[in-house]
């Protein structure tokens, strides 16, 4: 017995039977009711009797099921697949609709009451609205969801939703058209918004955007995704990054739930906590008088654990019990050898009953070995953590011309930045006659700045890349199938200044206060012309991040166009002009 709000008073009766059944009934007496004052009814919350072979050794019973559809997906994520790329499953090997709905009758009749669909990415296997209407039929069934990238779903959603469908899941990890683009590497911004503005018209609430924040790289979206929530009923989930195989985890790209909540209160300090289910992953939260709301995903700094309630049969038909685990039961070898249906639940039961207490018994989850996410059916953004791509940068650029102002130093007061024209002259210092990278025995060598003075720098560099006659009109009309190749080559430029240091061995790190890349398209040569510039306040020059740039953005371009042809050449890769540093100016005629 326990003492409830306002003082009700709970009965709760624990139920068990010899066939393995276990499961919890709740009586709830009302203070009023004790008093005499008639309600029509007690309210009764009574749980059904729960299988006891999706019950682990820790009392977790699950009852909420994801289904992977497909191992494929229709985006090129950077972040989904480890850089070599993933080997798909042949088709034969994945479970079939008949399979998937016969699984999911097993689980539904052991008590799972919720089932959610994944992929890869689900929308785009032709006989999902066939399967969301089988499981619609399951009695018992209380939640059909998809947890979708969207980019199909405004055209889906209306059969899907007349189906049976009735809870939605967006992947959006960005809120910037050109960031989206050079994340996926395809177009489709704009759909990904029409499916969730689509999903709030035909009446889904609240829709829930799932957005992993990763730090250096959105972190800077937080207050945007929140003012996201102001005019939409929609539900932005912020989720901690997470480790998988071949996403290269890093703990200090993690931004963790306290950091963000911290930053949006500063914004929001209004900012309420909603209630939540005790098996919720979320904790919720609601700036007053917004339609939406926020949620936070805490999966690394205050695990949920405890109150797990969730299983995951993969496209190829293995249970996973837990999601940072690698141990996996062959569902699909079993059914297709004929096991009984009694046999598959002693199989499943036995696979849960090795559930461990958390995170799969591993006290350091960053070195564990596991699927690419992509094969797991949790697609969610993971970035190479690698990258220091400030996409800071791209917040307020236009696709045409992405420029960047990220100023990590100021300049001294008074300071000029020396332009040079026809009516200026500088003694320019003799170059010198030894390499300065090598040291008295020929090793390579980094040169000690240290006792330079802080200056202004600056350098512009150039490149072309020639497509030919076809590639260069696929260009110039978009109809690349990865997409602009403009907009992704001059992101790349970018990125590509700012790692120069760790692709070039004996460069500084140099906080560059600029960077700017430019593409043109040449008709008369069928040519990219690319002039890529950057800034800097400090003790070094900034010519090899402009050579980089230049090189990064025509490597992309080249990269992006050979699928149409590989005859094409990079040429005219050179410093253009420089200025700063104790060599002087140089331009180049």
């Amino acid at each position: 017995v326990q003492a409830g709000g306002e003082g009700d008073v709970r009965l709760c009766v624990s139920v068990s039977s010899a066939r393995g059944l276990a499961g919890m009934a709740t009586i709830t007496f009302g203070a009023a009711g004790r008093e005499g004052q008639a309600r029509g009814r007690f309210l009764l919350e009574h749980a059904a009797p729960f299988s006891a072979f999706l019950t682990d050794s820790f009392g977790r019973q699950h009852n909420y099921l994801r289904i992977s559809l497909t191992e494929k997906c229709n985006l090129r994520c950077q972040y989904c697949m480890p850089e070599e790329g993933v080997q798909l499953t042949p088709k034969s090997e994945l479970l079939t609709a008949q399979e998937i709905i016969s699984l999911a009758r097993l689980f539904v009749k052991e008590g799972v009451e919720k089932i959610r669909l994944t992929g890869g990415e689900p929308l785009i296997r032709p006989d999902v609205v066939d399967i969301v209407g089988q499981l619609y039929k399951l009695e018992g069934l209380k939640t059909i969801a998809v947890t979708t990238n969207g980019i199909n779903l405004a055209r889906l959603l209306p059969r899907l939703k007349e189906a049976g469908l009735n809870a939605i899941n967006i992947s959006l990890d960005t809120l910037v058209p050109a960031k989206f683009e050079f994340i996926v590497r395809r177009k489709g911004f704009h759909k990904v918004m029409e499916g969730i503005h689509k999903a709030t018209e035909l009446g889904y609430r609240p829709v829930k955007v799932n957005c992993v924040v990763m730090r250096g790289f959105n972190e800077d979206e937080l207050l945007g995704f929140v003012d996201f929530t102001k005019d939409l009923p929609v539900d932005v989930r912020f989720i901690e990054y997470m480790p998988f195989d071949g996403n290269r985890w890093n703990f200090k790209k993690m931004v963790s739930y306290k950091e963000m909540l911290d930053t949006i209160k500063q914004r929001w300090p209004e900012l309420e906590k909603l209630p939540c289910e005790a098996s919720s992953t979320a904790k919720s939260y609601k700036v007053p008088h917004f339609q939406g709301q926020i949620s936070f995903i805490t999966s690394m700094s205050e695990h949920f654990c405890g109150s797990c309630n969730r299983l995951r049969i993969t496209a190829d038909g293995n249970l996973k019990v837990c999601l940072f685990g690698n141990s996996e039961v062959s569902l699909r070898d079993h059914l297709r050898s004929g096991a009984s249906e009694e046999e598959l639940v002693q199989i499943i039961g036995a696979a849960v009953g090795r559930k461990k207490k958390q995170h799969a018994g591993m006290f350091n989850i960053s070195q564990m070995k596991n699927r690419p996410m992509i094969l797991i059916g949790c697609c969610v953004f993971q970035k190479d953590p690698s990258s220091t791509f400030d996409t800071k940068c791209l917040e307020a650029s236009p696709v045409g011309q992405v420029s960047v102002d990220c100023q990590s130093k100021e300049a001294s007061p008074g300071s000029e930045f020396f332009t040079r024209d026809s009516r200026s002259s500088t003694k320019v210092p003799r170059a010198s006659d030894n390499l300065t990278h090598t040291d008295e025995e020929g090793r390579a060598t980094m040169v000690d700045v240290g006792g330079k003075p802080d200056s202004r720098r600056s350098a512009v560099a150039g490149a072309v890349v020639r497509l030919g006659e076809k590639a260069f009109g696929m260009v110039r009309q978009n109809q690349v199938k990865k997409g602009d190749v403009l907009a992704v080559a001059q992101i790349a430029g970018i990125q590509g200044a700012k790692l120069t240091s760790q692709l070039i061995p004996l460069c500084h790190n140099i906080p560059l206060n600029h960077v700017e890349v430019s593409l043109s398209l040449d008709e008369a040569r069928y040519a990219v012309v690319i002039r890529s510039s950057c800034q800097t306040w400090g003790r070094t020059g900034v010519e090899m991040e402009a050579l980089t740039a230049a090189s990064l953005a025509a490597l992309t371009v080249y990269d992006m166009c050979k699928a149409v042809t590989h005859d094409i050449v990079i040429e005219e890769v050179k410093l253009l002009s420089k200025t700063g540093g104790q060599r002087g100016d140089f331009s180049r005629v």
